[in-house]
């Protein structure tokens, strides 16, 4: 291909000088090159080489991917690891029963005989990344269409990953960044036996639960601890209980003395996503479109998952992780909308795009590679709207449901050849066991059937008929739009309402079984779903969004070039980011400010028994009345929280917060409400992480629960 703006972008890359203030998700690799001279200057003591090395322990060491989208670290030599309360819910509720309930009491191993083991669960640590633009793209050439294009860099993706992996030692992955103008590299190790070691109650963790998720002022105690283990040879291991406590190259000494306005704040971790250079076009669907309609539907599910789990504890148990992601993005999008809004952005990004227009406009070469390309987002994204709608619909009503993703697995035997053997058969048959006993573990079927009904009726409202499978259709017609008489019927007559029946199905199943599964109304209309969704949307999404990535990558060269005094950091894509800045307050709204910091007596100030989200625990209440916080305190207090400008994601849960000489002051956990658009749309005034004082923590584990030979692990300055 033509290296023509491979060259540019690193003459773009070494000749920038400019950052814009606390804004950026950082590569680690290049932080010597672009960041550090800058980081130094805001207060920070180390050196890149410090943060990111491959010849010596580094921060990078101490960082992991904690499960599948959150960031933990370690803070111990045996292995301790740390992160929010939040990352580790799932684990937590696993181990939770009626008799043994650690949601509520929380949980405290008091030696390692009583860790309890995660099936599943993993971290992964990053061993290197390695820019790779040049073998990816080395055999693309400008007269490829976009598919072709896309099939040549998977090609050479591919080789490199299995290349890189060392047979399979490594899980390694090759990620774009700037739309696939760059790509980059990522070496992983992967270490699966990781046990939960301690975590507090709920009344602590989600202190504040769904009322002040998002929010600022914010009292959560969010933090679980968990222990990796790995062979004798320190190697990634599964579990056994020959493995031993994993000995890090680096752990994060722990500060004790606090921070104030004004302190040297970096984040370290692993945030999700960002869309920080979309058009106008796009941010208008986000708002207009997009938003609304996923807020409208995931109020509907919080309205009937709520009711359910007031009523018993046992059901709340079972949909408190459900019930925590549902709420998690229904809240977010309120809060982005409102800042977007707030913000003006879409006259913002319009406004950018007339200044790049008439820049474009300008010399006829820029004009023919970059000029089509506004005009042609406009029509795409007409286009595209109707199709969005339906797939928004599709994926957060119909296919978010427990019975849906159960039916899912069970296509396995559909592919199974007429003539299988029945050693096929009992392959398939270990493979579905495991989603039975998933769903049934945490399902309670009034409940769900009560969200079947709603989300069908909310998706029969509002879809078009083009985008109507035709047994949803039929079943209209037949119960004259009643779908709570159409729910009571096919949860009747299906197989996957009954786990008694649906188990005697798998184990009895033979070929013949095949025309019974297939006549199930519930998969009946699975499959109807389906061929909806693959024949009339999948095919046009997929065309557009295609189409688009070719013009992303445009759009993105567009930027570069006509923004070449500004350093770009890459959108988030979860891959491990460096972002700084300070401890900082800010003004919420007119004439209210709001400090960069909480302490326990706000906890008790919003002590309310009769509000579930906002009880306190008796024994924190002994600890504040006799203000017994130890070498925790401060002048008297116990801190709590504390606010930052650093720009974060989602991912970024549970990501060390690193002062200026390195050692552990926090754990993040959240953004403030009014700066959740920072995904889109970062505001130096108004976007602030939110972390737990690692002090708070430390109070908890100590006072709290007790289990202080745990701070003996740790290393503290003081």
């Amino acid at each position: 291909m033509k290296k023509t703006f491979i060259y540019f972008l690193a003459f773009y890359l070494l000749t920038t000088p400019f950052l814009r203030a606390d804004e950026g998700m950082w590569i680690p690799l290049l932080l010597k090159k672009y960041n550090i001279k800058d980081m130094q200057a805001k207060g920070f003591k180390l050196t890149a080489e410090d943060i990111y090395s491959i010849n010596k322990a580094s921060m990078k060491d101490a960082v992991m991917i904690f499960g599948g989208g959150c960031t933990g670290e370690l803070i111990s030599d045996q292995g301790l690891l740390i992160t929010n309360h939040h990352c580790g819910f799932g684990q937590i509720q696993s181990h939770s029963s009626v008799e043994h309930d650690y949601l509520t009491n929380g949980f405290w191993a008091m030696n390692s005989n009583e860790e309890l083991v995660n099936k599943g669960l993993t971290v992964t640590f990053l061993e290197r990344m390695e820019d790779v633009t040049d073998k990816v793209l080395a055999n693309v050439t400008d007269g490829m269409t976009e598919v072709e294009r896309q099939k040549e860099v998977a090609k050479q993706i591919k080789l490199i990953e299995v290349k890189a992996s060392m047979s399979g030692k490594y899980k390694t992955r090759v990620k774009p960044f700037f739309y696939g103008n760059q790509y980059f590299l990522f070496v992983n190790k992967v270490y699966k036996d990781i046990r939960l070691v301690g975590a507090p109650p709920s009344a602590v963790g989600k202190f504040g639960g769904d009322t002040d998720n998002w929010m600022w002022p914010r009292h959560t105690g969010d933090f679980s601890l968990f222990r990796i283990y790995a062979d004798k040879n320190n190697e990634p291991a599964e579990y056994s209980p020959e493995n031993v406590p994993y000995k890090p190259k680096k752990h994060f000494p722990i500060s004790l003395k606090g921070v104030k306005k004004g302190d040297f704040t970096l984040v370290f971790g692993y945030p999700g996503s960002t869309q920080e250079y979309i058009t106008s076009y796009a941010v208008k669907m986000k708002m207009e479109l997009e938003n609304p309609n996923r807020i409208k539907i995931r109020q509907a599910k919080l309205d009937i998952i709520n009711k359910y789990m007031r009523s018993d504890a046992g059901i709340r148990i079972k949909y408190a992780a459900k019930q925590s992601g549902v709420s998690n993005g229904w809240k977010k999008w309120i809060g982005e909308s409102r800042g977007l809004k707030r913000l003006n952005a879409i006259n913002k990004k319009q406004a950018f795009e007339k200044n790049i227009s008439a820049w474009m406009n300008k010399e006829s070469s820029r004009a023919s590679k970059y000029g089509k390309l506004l005009p042609q987002y406009k029509e795409i994204y007409k286009e595209l709207s109707t199709y969005e709608l339906a797939g928004t619909y599709f994926y957060e009503t119909y296919y978010s449901l427990d019975i849906t993703r159960l039916i899912s697995s069970f296509r396995l035997l559909e592919k199974l050849d007429k003539d299988a053997k029945e050693d096929d058969i009992v392959g398939v048959r270990k493979r579905l066991k495991p989603a039975i006993e998933r769903t049934y573990k945490d399902y309670y079927q009034p409940l769900d059937k009560e969200l079947f009904a709603k989300m069908i009726s909310m998706y029969v409202a509002k879809m078009d008929h083009k985008f109507m499978p035709e047994e949803l259709t039929a079943a209209k017609a037949k119960f004259k739009g009643d779908f709570e008489k159409y729910t009571e019927y096919v949860y009747k007559k299906s197989l996957f309402t009954n786990k008694d029946k649906l188990t005697a199905f798998l184990e009895n199943y033979n070929a013949k079984s095949l025309k019974k599964l297939q006549k199930d109304p519930l998969f009946k209309l699975f499959k109807g779903f389906i061929k909806m969704y693959v024949e009339v949307v999948l095919p046009k999404t997929t065309a557009l969004d295609t189409k688009m990535q070719g013009m992303d990558r445009l759009w993105m060269q567009a930027i570069m070039e006509f923004e070449k005094d500004k350093i770009l950091y890459p959108d988030a894509n979860f891959t491990l980011r460096v972002t700084y800045g300070k401890v900082d307050d800010y003004f919420p709204k007119d004439g209210v400010k709001y400090l960069p910091y909480t302490t326990l007596a706000g906890i008790i100030e919003k002590d309310n028994p009769d509000i579930y989200d906002y009880r306190v625990p008796i024994k924190l209440k002994e600890l504040y009345k006799t203000k017994d916080y130890g070498q925790y305190g401060e002048n008297g207090k116990m801190h709590v929280c504390f606010t930052a400008s650093n720009h974060t994601s989602g991912g970024n849960s549970g990501s060390p917060v690193i002062n200026a000489d390195g050692h552990l002051i926090g754990i993040n956990f959240d953004r403030n409400w009014e700066g959740t658009m920072s995904d889109i749309m970062y505001d130096p005034d108004m976007c602030r992480n939110i972390s737990l004082d690692i002090r708070y923590a430390l109070f908890i584990i100590d006072k709290y629960a007790g289990a202080g030979y745990l701070i003996d692990e740790l290393t503290l300055i003081k």
